[in-house]
Parts: C-alpha cells; sequence; structure tokens
C-alpha cells in the first residue's frame, strides 16, 4: 500500500546564500503491505513527523520516491495531490484538527462534500459512521461539547468516511488519558481487523507501538531497526 524508496530530505534554513543544510531523513526504505499496522518510533528530531509529512504530500521530497495504492505520488504537483489525499488516505491527529463551529456530524459529512456526494447520500453515510464509532447520541454536538476521546472519535469517523485504503496517524493517543487511549487503541485495531485498512502510525508511545504488526525505529533520519510483532 506504500513503497518509500532510499528516501531523503532536508530542510534549508538562513537567508539566501548564508543558507545552513539540516538533513533530516537519509535514505529511508521500507513498505507497508495492504492490512498491516506499521508504527514509527524515534526521539525528537529523528525525522518521524517529517516523514509522515512526506508521505501525506505536505512537503516533497528531496530525493527517493513514495508509491500509495500502486500510483507514484512524490514527483505530484500541489493540486493532483490534494485529489489524490481525498481518495485515498484518511488522517488521524493528535489535535483531533476538528472544525469548532461544525457539530460532530458536520465535521464528519466534510469530505463527502468535498466529493461532491450528493445530500442524501451524504446524510445515510454519516449517521452510519457515527454509529460505528459509537456517537451517535452526539452527533448535535460542538467538539468543545465532547470528551478528548469523544473527539477523535470524531476525527476517526472523519477519516473513515471516504472508506480510504490507508489511515496515516500522527501521535492519535497524544492528547487522550491512559482509559481512553487504551479505548481508542482497541478500536484502531478492530478498524484493521474488520475493514483492512492499513495504517502508518507515527508515535512516541510503547504502548501504540504495541498495536503495530512492525515497528520500525527512527535514529537520526535513518531506519535503526524494524521489529515484527
Amino acid at each position: 500500500m506504500i513503497k518509500i524508496s532510499n528516501l531523503s530530505h532536508d530542510f534549508e534554513i538562513g537567508k539566501k546564500g548564508n543558507q545552513t543544510i539540516i538533513p533530516v531523513l537519509r535514505d529511508v526504505s521500507f513498505e507497508v503491505t495492504e492490512g498491516e499496522i506499521v508504527t514509527i518510533v524515534g526521539r525528537s528530531g529523528s525525522g518521524k513527523s517529517t516523514l509522515l509529512n512526506l508521505v501525506s504530500g505536505f512537503i516533497r521530497p528531496k530525493k527517493g520516491e513514495i508509491t500509495i495504492d500502486g500510483i507514484e505520488t512524490s514527483s505530484m504537483n500541489e493540486s493532483k495531490f490534494a485529489d489524490f489525499r481525498i481518495e485515498h488516505l484518511g488522517f488521524i491527529f493528535q489535535s483531533f484538527q476538528l472544525i469548532p463551529s461544525m457539530t460532530a456530524f458536520q465535521n464528519v459529512e466534510l469530505p463527502l462534500i468535498l466529493r461532491g456526494i450528493n445530500e442524501e447520500e451524504r446524510k445515510k453515510r454519516t449517521n452510519e459512521m457515527l454509529k460505528k464509532v459509537g456517537l451517535s447520541d452526539y452527533q448535535a454536538h460542538y467538539p468543545g461539547e465532547l470528551s478528548g476521546g469523544q473527539q477523535q472519535r470524531v476525527s476517526i469517523a472523519r477519516a473513515l468516511i471516504v472508506n480510504p485504503p490507508i489511515i496515516l496517524a500522527d501521535e492519535p493517543t497524544g492528547s487522550l488519558d491512559s482509559e481512553t487511549e487504551q479505548e481508542l487503541l482497541d478500536f484502531i485495531v478492530n478498524l484493521n481487523k474488520e475493514l483492512g485498512i492499513s495504517f502508518l502510525i507515527i508515535t512516541h508511545d510503547e504502548k501504540v507501538a504495541q498495536i503495530g504488526h512492525r515497528t520500525i525505529e527512527l535514529r537520526d533520519g535513518r531506519v535503526l531497526e524494524e521489529v515484527y510483532a
């Protein structure tokens, strides 16, 4: 589902003519197969977040290739990747990234609006998804009226609403207490088993890493180790 080949990236800081090159990723290669949960771990500054931003297309790699669902994406322009992202990828963020002025229903429905789905179909699919994540009774609530765990479930429902084959998660339990964290991890594992969704999860939390079929450790921008569960 995701193939990363010889991926390298650096950032330039300073004014033009007096720039410093900061290497972030160095010759990283690995794959995420269909129905697999892969967790990426590493210390702060190891390149985890940059890797996720490259896979998601928010930044472009300086070297190497990224193939997602059989399509080479690393050379796509921003507009083309935006369309590709809606069709192929779902996202779960640590900070939930919900729109505060929209209800839970409206937040989950939004990707369907962006895809041009008609109102009747949107309503049906959104209600079904909110039921799946256990939030049917909270669909009229705004994010500020929901607990952290409930907000993250809305975020997951929004990620799932377009049936993406792949979900990218950035510290998905970072804002949750330990009990809610476990509930969310169980939910992710069940989604993986029931729907066959592939997950690429960035985390510093050992508990999160343990749900992966495989864990990849980054250190100083390189793959240090791959461990199978």
